[in-house]
């Protein structure tokens, strides 16, 4: 796969063939599969909330890139499974921005961009929001984006040559 290929290039870490062609990063000697290390970052955000909260915190809504496909989705969802977490429900990053900035607030039905520039993706999504019987129904009508023009990709740009930048 290319953007395994080009990823190989650019971090810190090992990846992988696992048995079943799958890429698995490779940690100290040990073959991991995406979904245990998701499972290893959601066990220290729970933590993390628990110290915080003071309080077990044993429920999640998970976002996921609205590009997941059914499997990723599932994997994510085992992943949270196996953090000891109940998984009441994956949704897609720009529906969360949505309703994180108040859309579903508002009336009547509408589309929305939302553009997310994260730490490794530069992503747009249109979603449409529609008002049914009081009730905001949110899909992702469509979504693109590079996986490779995020703030990393930033960081690394100032250390390559200036020729090299846009390349």
């Amino acid at each position: 796969d290319s953007v395994v290929s080009k990823d190989k290039d650019m971090v810190p870490y090992k990846i992988v063939k696992a048995d079943n062609g799958d890429a698995w990063v490779e940690v100290s000697g040990k073959k991991m599969a995406p979904p245990e290390i998701s499972a290893k970052v959601l066990q220290k955000m729970k933590k993390t909330a628990e110290d915080y909260l003071g309080a077990e915190v044993t429920e999640a809504v998970i976002t996921v890139p609205a590009y997941f496909n059914d499997s990723q989705r599932q994997a994510t969802k085992d992943a949270g499974r196996i953090a000891g977490l109940d998984v009441k429900r994956i949704i897609n990053e720009p529906t969360a921005a949505a309703l994180a900035y108040g859309m579903d607030k508002q009336r009547g039905d509408q589309k929305v961009a939302v553009y997310d520039l994260g730490g490794g993706t530069f992503d747009i999504s249109i979603i449409e929001i529609a008002e049914i019987e009081g009730e905001h129904q949110f899909e992702v009508l469509s979504t693109n984006g590079d996986t490779f023009l995020g703030g990393e990709d930033f960081d690394l740009a100032h250390h390559r040559p200036p020729g090299r930048v846009l390349q």
